[in-house]
């Protein structure tokens, strides 16, 4: 048996020189440059990679009565180097005085985390993330128990009305809101205005942290190229942004040699106070209708945290066809 050895990586020249050892294939070197974990932990059997981690401790949310470490960039080629890692993970958290471990999360929520923990029958959809179906066991054998649950619902008739929804937007239509489709031509402009947005709308969310400007438009920008822009809306009053949903064609159906038919409701947000009470749900009704009008016939609600009040508008539309899990472990 191979001796092993955990190694920590520092910059993305040590990860360019792992890369020509073999074995499992190490972590990006962009990725490892942009979301710059506190440390990015190897497990090498012998010469060859088994596994890796990034860990954050530094700038991570604020959780009543915890110090928080998180547990990133994982995998693993196997259940042995998945025990192995996770307990060396929770090690150097507890060494920097974190109290609760939380995974898999790439340092923030804006980034990939969670698992898909129920696959469903449905087949994945554009922009979902993956993971062996075997990684939620690796946690729950290395002492990780759920500490939040997520879903992604299935609208089949986008000619639902909800009745209640006229004098919702009469009211909203009273106090000046409009509703008006991306421009795409000026992408990046209303880019700006959407993180802005994005930052005070989410703020209450489960494990909040903000992300930079920079960031949001380096991320979004990478799905300009298959934005459709009639369905990504914006909703404004006396020319501010009050709230925004994002919806791309499900491209993954294309890549399965399906014909596209279906739109992938991503993000939805709407600032906070009463006076906006209710457009969520217009905006999400908005884009159903223009879906079926382009000619889609289904509409993915997706990645809602089970206690968001994007749940609670999607289940009057659409049944629950994914689920997945974020885990935490006391350290």
């Amino acid at each position: 048996m191979p001796t092993e050895r955990y190694v920590q990586i520092n910059n993305s020249a040590e990860l360019a020189s792992l890369a020509a050892q073999g074995g499992f294939p190490p972590l990006e070197a962009r990725m490892f440059e942009l979301h710059q974990p506190d440390a990015h932990w190897v497990l090498l059997r012998g010469e060859a990679i088994a596994g890796y981690c990034s860990l954050w401790w530094q700038s991570v949310p604020d959780y009543p009565g915890e110090r928080l470490g998180l547990i990133g960039h994982y995998a693993v080629a196997d259940e042995a180097a998945a025990a192995g890692l996770l307990n060396h993970a929770a090690g150097e958290l507890a060494a920097q005085g974190c109290t609760l471990a939380i995974a898999p999360i790439d340092g923030n929520t804006w980034r990939r985390y969670r698992l898909l923990s129920d696959r469903g029958s449905e087949p994945l959809f554009f922009l979902e993330p993956d993971n062996p179906d075997d990684w939620c066991g690796q946690f729950e054998a290395a002492g990780f128990g759920a500490i939040a649950h997520y879903s992604s619902a299935l609208a089949t008739d986008l000619t639902q009305v909800d009745p209640r929804l006229a004098a919702v937007e009469q009211r909203l239509e009273a106090v000046g809101i409009t509703i008006r489709p991306l421009v795409l031509e000026q992408f990046e402009a209303e880019l700006v205005q959407i993180h802005a947005l994005s930052l005070v709308a989410f703020q209450h969310n489960f494990l909040y942290s903000p992300i930079s400007q920079a960031e949001f438009l380096t991320q979004y920008g990478q799905v300009r190229p298959y934005v459709q822009p009639d369905l990504v809306l914006l909703a404004e009053q006396a020319s501010q942004l009050v709230g925004f949903l994002f919806a791309v064609p499900d491209l993954c159906q294309a890549q399965r040699g399906e014909t596209v038919d279906t739109v992938v409701i991503k993000t939805v947000a709407v600032l906070p106070g009463r006076a906006y009470a209710g457009l969520g749900n217009v905006l999400v009704a908005r884009v159903q209708a223009i879906a079926h009008h382009l000619g889609y016939r289904r509409a993915i609600h997706a990645l809602m945290h089970e206690d968001n009040n994007s749940r609670n508008l999607s289940d009057r539309y659409a049944h629950s066809i994914r689920r997945y899990t974020l885990y935490a472990k006391k350290l």
